[in-house]
Parts: structure tokens; sequence; C-alpha cells
């Protein structure tokens, strides 16, 4: 787990780690009693007075449910509690909560039992459910719109790994919380529209196990590669910060968008190819651009003989054509050199998909969005996480699954899912200054698999400031303050 400093568990791997806790001597019953604890300290210390509404499933999540009930109906709140199931059909260590709770077990509710209550506990399913929730059960959630709810573990209807609704709905929740680490499905979305606040709760379990079970999947975070980030000394000059290549086409506006970003982002070079015509648009972008203008055919491997030129982006505004296909081949001729292939990069090979992972290597970087994704990948129907990791294995080389929940994967198996950008990056021009931003911070010697997930969370971050209403071109100043407060 070396490189994994913030991992995102799958619903087994949780299962193994409360496996392990309990092998190790700390019993299922105590785990419960943290669990709930947490819970109703959540409870206590973000909502008011009120009825509470406890909603208690089958398994060890009602168990949870039951602790809460317990301690909030104890420290002075008016508790109701439901249970799904007949309570002599209860196992385990939930059984023992709910002979614990002494006040009365409802098996039935009408809308009216939701309007009563300040406040829901969705203590139905965890993580682990794998079936839509019962026409009834349905019913309490959408009773529950607009309400105060609290999920434990997460939302029930919500898968605990793909994020996705399981069926007809899932309970929308205003905090959720969790134990020990985060899931994959608290993440990627609409699970992570659904959990609302997630709240991460110790509650015993040792952090140990994690070198056993080697989670292959991360938030991303600037531990995961803050490391590999270019050292910035008095002894280092603009060729020490790479010389990155931006492939110029007719669409002058993407091209220029990702040549300041990879500027902003570090690169101490960028030149600029483009066509004789439109050299001088170019040219007004800004001054700290080189510009060559080119012929037709051949400009890529003209510049790269040059090898400190060591980082190329393809795709933004290049055109889907021939000549790009054939300048991406020459650009892709040595694998120490860092390449990013974006945009048109990308639909230029969507009727040969062979053709282009023919030419990945470990320095490349493929930057789809869904519709893009599909087209390289149009066989892969299983969830963003599986589609993209197994992606990242075909193409042998990184690839970046832009959205709302953007995944970053490398072949090795290592995934990271980013959750710090705000929905108002969905924007024209946005997806061009993420693939200058990786070329600059390849251009500066990045692996690219750091370069990929750090572009991404700087792109986030840069959003932020940018802040609602913002166009591409602002993000280009919130990388600027965005470095500024990050080195």
């Amino acid at each position: 787990m070396s490189w994994n400093k913030t991992p995102l568990l799958t619903v087994e791997e949780m299962y193994l780690a409360d496996r392990s806790t309990i092998q190790d001597g700390v019993s299922g019953c105590a785990l419960m009693e943290r669990a709930g604890a947490a819970v109703a300290e959540v409870v206590q210390s973000c909502h008011g007075e009120g009825q509470i509404l406890v909603l208690c499933g089958p398994g060890n999540n009602g168990g949870d449910g039951f602790v809460a009930a317990r301690l909030l109906r104890k420290s002075g709140r008016k508790v109701k509690l439901f249970l799904s199931i007949e309570g002599e059909k209860l196992k385990g260590d939930a059984r023992l909560m709910a002979r614990r709770w002494s006040g009365g077990i409802h098996f039935s509710l009408t809308e009216k039992d939701f309007n009563e209550s300040s406040l829901i506990i969705d203590a139905l399913f965890g993580t682990g459910l794998a079936r839509p929730l019962e026409k009834r059960l349905l019913d309490f959630s959408v009773w529950a719109v607009g309400k105060e709810v609290v999920s434990v573990d997460i939302p029930s209807g919500i898968s605990g790994d793909t994020g996705q609704v399981i069926g007809a709905g899932a309970f929308a929740a205003l905090r959720t919380v969790t134990f020990f680490r985060k899931k994959t499905g608290h993440l990627l979305f609409p699970g992570r529209a659904h959990c609302g606040e997630i709240i991460l709760a110790d509650i015993g379990i040792d952090k140990s196990c994690l070198d056993v079970l080697e989670p292959k999947v991360a938030e991303n975070s600037p531990v995961l590669w803050r490391q590999t980030l270019p050292d910035i000394s008095f002894d280092k000059h603009k060729y020490h910060f790479g010389h990155a290549v931006i492939y110029g086409g007719e669409m002058s506006g993407a091209a220029r968008l990702a040549a300041l970003a990879a500027l902003r982002i570090g690169a101490g070079l960028v030149t600029v190819t483009c066509p004789q015509a439109d050299k001088l648009i170019y040219a007004l972008a800004s001054p700290s651009l080189i510009i060559k203008e080119r012929e037709r055919g051949g400009a890529l491997k003209a510049l790269l003989v040059d090898k400190r030129k060591n980082a190329v982006l393809v795709g933004p505004g290049a055109g889907c054509s021939e000549e790009v296909v054939a300048e991406i081949r020459s650009a892709a001729d040595d694998p120490e050199r860092a390449i990013v292939l974006d945009a048109d990069a990308l639909t230029v090979f969507s009727e040969d998909p062979a053709g282009l992972f023919a030419l990945c290597h470990g320095k490349m970087v493929l930057t789809p969005h869904e519709g893009e994704f599909r087209k390289l990948f149009p066989d892969l129907k299983q969830s963003r996480i599986e589609n993209i990791r197994i992606a990242a294995r075909r193409a042998d080389c990184v690839v970046i699954l832009k959205g709302a929940d953007t995944l970053v994967a490398a072949p090795d198996g290592r995934l990271v899912i980013n959750a710090n950008a705000p929905f108002w990056l969905a924007k024209g021009g946005t997806g061009d200054v993420l693939a200058g931003m990786v070329c600059g911070f390849l251009a500066q010697g990045m692996p690219a698999f750091e370069a990929a997930a750090a572009a991404v969370w700087f792109h986030g971050e840069a959003a932020k400031v940018a802040g609602r209403g913002m166009l591409a071109e602002d993000l280009l100043l919130g990388i600027k303050e965005v470095n500024a407060g990050f080195f």
C-alpha cells in the first residue's frame, strides 16, 4: 500500500477489514456499539430537537440503528423505531442490539410518521446491498425527500462499489456516517450526491489491515503525488522544467487554452506548432508562447529532433484527418517522450481503436470524456471503475475518464477518484485546459499516473477559485492562485 495514502475500499475489502478486526479479538458487538454511537453523536451535534424516526433493516446496518436509537433515547430524544422484518428473524449482533432496545418497535409506517419526524435515520441497508429496495421501503425513500436524513454507512438503495442506484430509487441523505474508510460508492455519482456530507467515524478497526488488503483505489489527494512534483530551487533553469509542444489546429481556441495551461502549471517552455495562416492568432495568445508554423505533414517529427522537447499534446482543435494520425504516430515513435492525446486525437481513432493502442506506451496519457471512451472501448459496459481499469490495461497507458467524478487509472491497477471539482467545470474548453495541465506536468518530469492525478486535482481547485460563472480561460488565473498557495 506504499502509494495509496487515501484508500477507498470496496464492499468486499470492508468485509475483510471487519473480519480481520474480529479475529484480532474485537467483538462484532463492540464494533456495532461504536458505529451506533458515532451515528448518535452526529445526530446530537448536527440536528436539533424533535422526533427521530429510525429505520432499521435486517442486518448489521439495522443493528447500528438500534444502538443509535437506544443512545439517543437515553439522552432524552424522542425516538420512533421501525424494523423491516419480524424481530425474531434478526440474527447475530443485530439481534442482541434489538434486545437492548427498550422502546417500541413499529413494523409499518405511513407518510404521516415521516411528516411528524424532524429527522430520519436510515439504517436499512449498508454498502453490501445488491438488490432493489422493496416497494414499501421505496415509498419511505420518497416520503423522506426534503427532510433531514442521516444514513448509516451509505444511503439505502445505493451500491457501495459503483455508486449506482440499485433499482427504481434510493434514499438521499443530508449526512452519511460511514466507518473506517470511505467506499468507492461514496465518491462515484450518483452515490456521492445521495450521500450528502460524508462523515468518517473511527470504530476501532486497526489500519494495519490495509497492508494486507492493499486497496487499489484512492481518493485523489496531493499526498499521493506531492513528492513527484518538480523541485523548484535556485539552481534550476527553464529546461529543467521541460519543453512542451502543443499541436495547434485551425480551431485555435482549444490549443491556445491548452498551451497557456501548460505554462501556468509550470512547464519551462511551450511551443505551439500551427498552420502558417493561423500563426498570428496563436502569437497573440501570449508573448510567452513560442510559435512555429508548419507545412502539411511532418511538423512534429521535425520539432522533436530536439530531445529537450520532451512532452507533446495532440488533440485540442486538431481536426480529424490522416495528417493528425500521421503526426501522432511520429510523436509516439519514442517511448521516452511523454504524450497526451485528447479530443480529436482520440476521435480520429474511433474506427481503429487497436491502431491507437498499438502506439501507446508508459508515458502516454489518454483523456476521453464518456462519449469518446465509448467509441474507443465499445465493449466495456460495466461500472466506471471496472471500465477504466480494463481500458488502462488494454491501452497499456494512463487513462483519464472525465466527468463529475473523474477517474484516473494506470495499467498496473492503480486508480484514483477525484472529488474536489465543482459542477460548474462542465463548460466548453475546460477539458482543453486539463489536457494542457497534464502535458505541462509531464514536461516537468512527473510520471504519467502522478501527472494525470495532479492535473485533475489542480483543475478542480482552480475551478473553485474561478467561481461559479467562470469561463474556461478563467481557470488559467485559478491555476496561478492554486499554485501560489500550494507551494
